[in-house]
């Protein structure tokens, strides 16, 4: 498998909008010729008779069936707020007039 090059590694993170000193061009490079030779080396390991997976147990949903019910009406709702108006909240403005 071919080496990724310092310039290769400086070409990327220009891509990326980083920029890289020349001590971390060179740190990287290596780093990242490690990664890469970890990738390949899974698809030496993978065989045709095993299914691609996300994940090696069979996951289950764990949650309850969504059920119907009731909830409260506007009154209600607006029953212990400090101040409403037009079935709503009404709360301190935050944002100037510069909308």
């Amino acid at each position: 498998m071919p080496e990724i090059t310092r310039d290769e590694v400086a070409h990327l993170a220009d891509l990326a909008r980083i920029d890289l000193s020349d001590a971390e061009l060179d740190h990287l490079a290596p780093q990242l010729n490690v990664i890469l030779e970890s990738v390949a080396s899974l698809s030496e390991v993978a065989s045709a008779d095993v299914p691609p997976t996300s994940h090696p147990l069979p996951l289950t949903n764990v949650f309850r069936e969504d059920v119907v019910r009731p909830g409260l009406s506007a009154e209600q709702a607006l029953a212990a707020a400090p101040a409403s108006a037009q079935q709503r909240f009404m709360v301190p403005r935050i944002l100037g007039d510069e909308q």
